[in-house]
């Protein structure tokens, strides 16, 4: 099926969505769907695909030229998907840069919590529930918008960046990197009363190597790689996902990636820390801790809140996840 064939777009709403972070509209006659000529738009796109979870695909379209970067963006709960987007500085940073932001949004009529059901096998597993949404919005977006098939990129806030952790395990072979921010690791859970204990805990008795092994359970089969890097973030204050789980999620990528030892160690001033596994390029795994950081998201200290979740911090997670992504 040719996703770009199917999508429509239309105005996504004159103020912010109706939605929200710890880890599914009256229709109007579709239309063709183009670049916008108005920078930094957001839209509703409708027909891309299939939609097994019953997801809504917002965007924030900058003019972009083909080749550019695709960045999906998954909010957490109780957030809403464009105001998150544009407190986090992702909407400033796609304009500048000129690549289409994809925004996942969970309607409250599906997830009364909106949250993204990282948990749920059935919303995890490749092709299935949320998890299948997604992915075809990601194939949809990278065929109607000529994006660079080798740099899409995903990262999200809580549920959302447990999440990405499952779309990065399930679909190795869309995704060239991530990030997530007070997230969890993969297959940590797979009830709702196992996903509370491993948010509360942060700690599972297993050796790195079968944490890494439920990646690789998730993946599609025969996938030997690569694997999308990921960059991990937690706050060493989050009393709503133990920063054990960082460390966790650290552990399973390094694993997975074959990466042994501590990594190397930057201290980055008011006391957080950046640890980096590089190969000889790039760092495949990254682990930035933030001491003072509470459950959210890290945001520069001159950036205006609105939303939930979202802080002004010493160090710009936004700035730091786009060095990652090479995305400049």
């Amino acid at each position: 099926m040719k996703h770009s064939d199917k999508l429509s777009l239309r105005n996504a709403a004159a103020g912010p969505s109706a939605r929200t972070a710890a880890p599914k509209p009256a229709k109007a006659k579709p239309r063709s769907a183009r670049a916008p000529t108005q920078p930094g738009r957001l839209v509703e796109l409708n027909g891309f695909g299939d939609d097994p979870g019953k997801l809504r695909m917002l965007a924030h379209l900058p003019q972009a030229a083909a080749g550019r970067p695709l960045v999906i963006l998954l909010h957490g709960c109780a957030q809403d998907a464009a105001v998150f987007a544009g407190d986090t500085g992702w909407t400033d940073l796609a304009d500048r840069l000129g690549f289409p932001l994809i925004l996942p949004d969970q309607p409250k009529m599906s997830m009364s919590g909106r949250c993204f059901d990282w948990y749920r096998e059935s919303d995890t597993a490749r092709d299935a529930g949320e998890a299948g949404s997604i992915a075809s919005m990601t194939r949809a977006a990278v065929s109607h918008f000529k994006s660079d098939p080798g740099r899409v990129f995903i990262l999200g806030l809580s549920a959302g960046g447990a999440m990405t952790a499952a779309l990065l395990a399930a679909y190795p072979d869309l995704f060239a990197a991530g990030a997530s921010v007070a997230g969890v690791p993969v297959g940590a859970a797979r009830s709702g009363m196992q996903a509370i204990m491993q948010m509360r805990t942060g700690g599972r008795e297993q050796s790195p190597e079968e944490w890494a092994a439920r990646v690789r359970a998730a993946a599609p089969e025969g996938f030997a790689g690569p694997w999308p890097r990921l960059s991990v973030w937690q706050g060493q204050a989050d009393t709503t996902v133990a920063p054990g789980n960082g460390d966790l999620l650290a552990t399973q990528w390094c694993a997975l990636h074959g990466l042994d030892g501590p990594g190397a160690v930057e201290q980055a001033g008011n006391g957080i820390e950046h640890r980096t596994w590089p190969d000889r390029r790039q760092p495949l795994v990254e682990y930035w801790s933030l001491p003072d950081l509470p459950h959210a998201y890290p945001a520069g200290e001159h950036t205006v809140v609105r939303g939930r979740f979202v802080q002004q911090a010493p160090i710009d997670a936004t700035a730091k996840i786009a060095r990652f992504f090479e995305l400049d």
